[in-house]
């Protein structure tokens, strides 16, 4: 059995790691930490998991030296600092951070304005997508795990722009989140009376996803992408849609899309290209990404929707399908391939 510890265990991605890891064939937890709740039961704060008795520690990294992959679900800024510590120490490790997902200083300062503490480390952490990073990260020990926003948006637009399909700018990605995607800390805007009956758009041209998209896609074909990113908060807990708009190349077809999307992930096996468009309520649970793509043709443009579980393979599933590469496992051990209905 390969050890394992979580910092930041208290929160949802936390707890989500904790029981995925649990019920994975080949890893043993051995180290939960927390900040604000030291001392205190996993059942104190986790009650839907087993193993309640065991008790959170501090997020000391020394604390989780014992273990042989560290995951880090942490705040962002909250990460550098015990990961860099960590790493210098020998152990792997999966940041569900952003402290490590963007490739430049510059594209930092512009997502989060400010410089990164260590700057000489951005576009050294491998971006942990599977399904299209997968051979870098089998042969990584320092993993940045995709935001979820992120995630829905370049499963669907990564086969596209590798192949040629689709122009690198003009770019529209409206994404729709269960409120679990903004953690488990306390907020007036997340309260049930403020969510409840309504939807709305939030952090309009300003949100910090939008950046690492456009890494994303800059990254697997080495060229600019400018994508326009607007997320909105539905009064549902889990799930993440998104509609990508995005204009296609002289000549593409429908075929051409859906031959990308088939062709490239006919290996992935928690990707899935449906003919009908994808809905929350069939991921949630699940690592699973639902994907369908229609040509309009007047226009010229490709629409792709995406669906997946924030939670599951927007953070803690594919921070375990990561762990499942880096540590030569079958890439689909532990992980849940079947959501929840109703």
């Amino acid at each position: 059995m390969v050890t394992a510890a979580v910092l930041g265990a208290s929160g949802y991605a936390g707890g989500e790691l904790i029981r995925l890891i649990d019920a994975h064939p080949s890893m043993e937890l051995v180290y939960l930490g927390a900040h604000s709740r030291v001392g205190t039961r996993l059942a104190d704060v986790h009650p839907n998991l087993t193993g309640g008795e065991r008790v959170l520690g501090s997020l000391d990294p020394e604390r989780a030296t014992g273990a042989e992959v560290v995951f880090l679900a942490l705040p962002h800024g909250a990460s550098a600092e015990p990961a860099i510590a960590l790493r210098s120490s020998g152990v792997r490790v999966i940041d569900l951070g952003s402290d490590f997902r963007l490739d430049d200083d510059a594209r930092y300062r512009e997502a989060y304005g400010a410089p990164h503490p260590y700057p000489d480390e951005l576009g050294g952490w491998v971006y942990g997508l599977p399904e299209l990073f997968g051979d870098a990260i089998a042969g990584s020990t320092t993993v940045a795990v995709p935001g979820c926003y992120p995630t829905s948006a370049v499963i669907g637009l990564g086969t596209l722009v590798l192949d040629g399909l689709i122009e690198g700018s003009g770019i529209i990605v409206d994404s729709m989140s269960g409120v679990s995607g903004a953690g488990r800390g306390l907020s007036q805007a997340l309260q049930f009376g403020e969510v409840d009956e309504s939807v709305k758009a939030y952090k309009v041209l300003e949100h910090r996803h939008q950046p690492e998209i456009e890494s994303a896609l800059d990254s697997l074909t080495g060229e600019r992408h400018q994508v326009l990113f607007t997320p909105h908060l539905v009064p549902m807990q889990r799930g993440i849609l998104s509609t990508i708009y995005a204009r296609t190349r002289p000549g593409v077809t429908l075929g051409d899309l859906i031959g990308s999307i088939d062709g490239r992930y006919a290996d992935a096996p928690f990707v899935r290209r449906l003919d009908s468009s994808p809905e929350t309520r069939w991921v949630v649970g699940s690592n699973n990404a639902l994907v369908s793509v229609a040509l309009d043709g007047r226009s010229g443009t490709a629409v792709i929707i995406t669906a997946i579980d924030n939670l599951v393979k927007g953070a803690a599933g594919q921070a375990v399908q990561c762990a499942n590469l880096m540590l030569g496992f079958d890439e689909t051990a532990g992980l849940p391939r079947t959501g929840w209905m109703p």
